[in-house]
């Protein structure tokens, strides 16, 4: 211990007479306070020692910064996101060889003073008077006390405030030391030395971001500090005097020579046998950095998820009034965020997409999957990488622009089931025909606000789809006129309505536009939200919120609200039956066959005008999946989905069926792998054959009294501006009706009424015309100008 004291020369004796007297003039006295040498040459003044008891003692130790864990629903580490990086241990949780590594290179009489080392305090004042800077000699105490307030400068919201708080406590001056003095002083009074050991070993700059012993640990070696070695100790414990410097990733040679130095002061202090020492300095660094270990989300494996988590909780008022409070929170908190992902799942929706999408392709896919009757998510997944590089997307296009998202994408006749649900709930059949041309003008449609009078005429995919379909059929082969006519007799203000309640939500967080093309998915939504509602038919019309969290504890083991699902009946279950159905032939029969799978699924296909973007959403009554594909940064003029290369493979022209459907298919069938398969409940009989009534006969009546009988019907009525003939119907009166008398009608359906205007008027007579008599003339043979 000896060769750590200075020689005693006169330059010291100088030195030393030259630091009690700037002490004094400072107001400083430490008689009483563990300085019994310089107690006891009698230079100490009861002044001084009334200035030094007056200046602060308690210190204000705030929570240290601890980092936030997000982990799957399996345990499994997502992602952290620190302020500092660092996890707070007991001090019984840190191995022993790291307590003394620390002790020993740090402050051997830690055990021995009371807070200030007066050996080392006039050996650094020795140094300080021929250098530059002013420098330690500081007990662990001190260095802890620096610390605490560096952390609560950081801690102040106030940016001037915290600015100046920095700067007082790093300040090179011999007040600030004084100050760092009284508050070791105090420290010591009121707290063990191992409670002081272990609220440094969490505090202390470990490098490399890591904060904190078990936070270094974990850094560095991949392991708890309760597992540390005596070689791994000394390097941690010699990293500490400069993080940067002695970093073993940055410079192994200077952090393996400052390893030796802790280990030959282990041996000096008597921490360890020579043996021991020798072993361990003769052992190579083996560091075993994690990896995809960072602060936030670009080094996630499931970055888009854990994106999503991100701005799950900075836009939660559960977490914070303000965004920055809860972003604070999040970095500071010590968080751990137990979230709904599924692993299995999660790998699944990221093998589909590897297998038919690459991660360079202009083209991307995204994958969500929505637990029913839960909402939880289980599954976000992404074609491309998360950043900002080339072939990489820093937002995500697999949820709404408020949670990291875009503006969204047109879901094409996936919105069809929504109108769909509507006609069933007014009673019209499966087998409700409707005859659909190739192209059709559509008449007034009735929306929440009022009536769209508009100009529109939809027209499917071929001209071959021309003629008379139901709605079994329309919906298998996705026929735009069949639906959009359907659309024109149920509105457009009930779809809308059973969307929204379903989850479905704009992705630039505007209300659903009630347009006549509502029908065909010209609203621009996520895929999110399209496995939320689709999630919500096979729940059998139970809707639940979305949810990525299924729990927040803080360090204390407090839970933290989160985000509800609020699940709750938005559809009858009769009517969500009734789609089902419907949507299982789409994949058994209709334009969503390559999507079928080895268990009952349902599902519809989504195509674009000019296929800017394809869908295919489905759902088994486990799980509710919903595929999007297209250019996530299209340039103003689109990026039409033909004549491109996606996944190697060629694709004329891509449609929700040839591209979406087989990724859903795959993800799917893996994702569902082990999980028993359920059944479908079957729609009622009402529902299928529907409430249909007998057309009465209106002929004859007035027009008041013709929408006075219809209106029990719960039909909508309107009158054609063309004016018939009716023997039977005086004019003005009712001719007939379309449909007509004894026709079925179903509530919400449409019926023309044509006005008489008189019987047909009897035509005029005219009378015979004149015989003309033949000329005798031409009888004769011989004449040949006859006519």
């Amino acid at each position: 211990m000896d060769a750590l004291r200075p020689p005693i020369t006169a330059g010291f004796v100088s030195r030393s007479l030259l630091f009690l007297g700037v002490s004094v003039l400072s107001g400083v006295l430490v008689a009483g306070l563990a300085l019994p040498l310089l107690g006891s040459v009698g230079l100490v003044a009861r002044e001084s020692s009334e200035g030094f008891e007056n200046l602060p003692a308690e210190l204000e130790t705030p929570p240290l910064p601890q980092r936030s864990r997000i982990l799957a629903s399996d345990g499994s580490l997502i992602a952290t996101f620190f302020y500092e990086n660092r996890a707070e241990v007991p001090l019984a949780e840190v191995a022993p060889v790291m307590r003394q590594a620390v002790v020993a290179i740090e402050d051997s009489r830690f055990y021995e003073h009371g807070g200030i080392d007066l050996r080392g305090t006039v050996r650094a004042f020795i140094n300080n008077q021929s250098g530059d800077d002013v420098q330690g000699g500081s007990t662990l105490t001190q260095q802890y006390v620096k610390q605490v307030l560096l952390e609560s400068a950081q801690s102040l919201k106030d940016d001037k405030a915290r600015i100046a708080a920095q700067r007082s406590a790093t300040e090179q001056s011999y007040g600030r030391k004084l100050r760092e003095l009284r508050y070791a002083v105090t420290l010591e009074e009121r707290f063990g030395k191992n409670e002081i050991l272990e609220r440094y070993l969490n505090i202390a700059y470990f490098g490399a971001g890591a904060y904190g012993v078990e936070a270094a640990a974990r850094h560095y070696f991949s392991k708890s500090s309760s597992k540390l070695t005596l070689a791994e100790s000394a390097l941690l414990a010699g990293i500490v005097q400069q993080p940067t410097a002695y970093d073993p990733t940055r410079d192994p040679a200077a952090a393996l020579a400052r390893r030796n130095v802790v280990l030959d002061r282990m041996a000096d202090v008597g921490y360890a046998t020579p043996e021991e020492i020798a072993k361990a300095r003769a052992s190579k660094i083996a560091l075993k950095v994690p990896k995809n270990v960072g602060n936030g989300c670009n080094m996630s494996r499931v970055p888009f998820f854990c994106d999503y988590v991100l701005n799950t909780i900075l836009n939660d008022p559960a977490f914070g009034k303000e965004r920055e409070e809860r972003l604070r929170l999040l970095l500071r908190g010590g968080l751990t965020i137990r979230t709904t992902l599924n692993g299995k799942m999660q790998r699944a929706a990221q093998r589909a997409l590897r297998d038919h999408v690459d991660k360079t392709d202009k083209v991307a896919s995204a994958v969500v999957s929505v637990e029913p009757g839960s909402g939880q998510i289980k599954a976000m997944a992404v074609s491309r990488d998360f950043g900002d590089g080339r072939n990489q997307i820093k937002f995500n296009p697999a949820t709404d622009k408020a949670y990291g998202g875009s503006n969204g994408f047109q879901a094409g006749s996936a919105f069809k089931p929504f109108v769909a649900a509507a006609a069933l709930e007014k009673g019209y059949p499966f087998d409700y025909r409707i005859h659909s041309p190739y192209q059709k003008v559509i008449g007034d449609v009735k929306a929440c606000s009022g009536t769209l009078t508009d100009e529109w005429d939809p027209f499917n995919e071929t001209s071959s789809e021309n003629g008379n379909y139901t709605l079994e059929t329309g919906m298998e082969g996705s026929i735009n006129t069949y639906f959009a006519q359907l659309e024109e007799r149920v509105g457009v203000c009930r779809p809308a309505t059973i969307a929204r309640a379903m989850g479905m939500t704009r992705a630039d967080g505007e209300p659903l536009q009630q347009i006549k093309s509502f029908v065909l998915g010209t609203n621009e939504v996520s895929p999110l939200s399209m496995a939320e509602a689709y999630a919500t038919f096979a729940a059998r019309g139970t809707h639940c919120n979305s949810i990525a969290i299924s729990r927040v504890v803080d360090p204390g083991g407090r839970s933290l609200a989160v985000p509800r699902a609020d699940c709750k009946q938005v559809i009858d279950e009769d009517i969500a039956d009734g789609v089902n159905a419907l949507l299982q032939e789409v994949i058994r029969d209709g334009t969503g066959q390559r999507a079928a799978i080895d268990r009952p699924a349902a599902g519809k296909t989504g195509t674009t005008n000019r296929r800017v973007s394809v869908w295919f959403v489905g759902y088994t009554p486990e799980l509710a999946t919903a595929v999007w594909a297209g250019n996530p940064s299209p340039p103003k003029n689109g990026y039409p989905l033909q004549n491109r290369t996606i996944g190697g493979v060629f694709y004329s022209s891509i449609c929700g069926g040839c591209l979406p459907g087989p990724i859903w298919a795959q993800t799917m069938t893996d994702a569902l792998d082990g999980v028993e398969a359920s059944d479908f409940t079957d729609p009622p009989a009402k529902v299928r054959l529907g409430d249909a009534t007998r057309m009465p006969s209106v002929s004859g009546r007035s027009v008041e009294q013709a929408r006075a009988l219809l209106r029990s019907f719960d039909v909508d009525v309107q009158v054609s501006g063309d004016r018939v003939f009716a023997s039977y119907a005086d004019e003005g009166e009712v001719a007939y009706s379309s449909p007509g008398s004894g026709s079925r009608v179903y509530p919400g359906q449409t019926v023309t009424l044509y006005i008489s205007q008189g019987p047909r008027p009897e035509p005029e007579r005219t009378k015979p015309e004149e015989t003309k008599k033949p000329d005798p003339n031409c009888d004769k043979p011989k004449k040949r100008d006859c006519d």
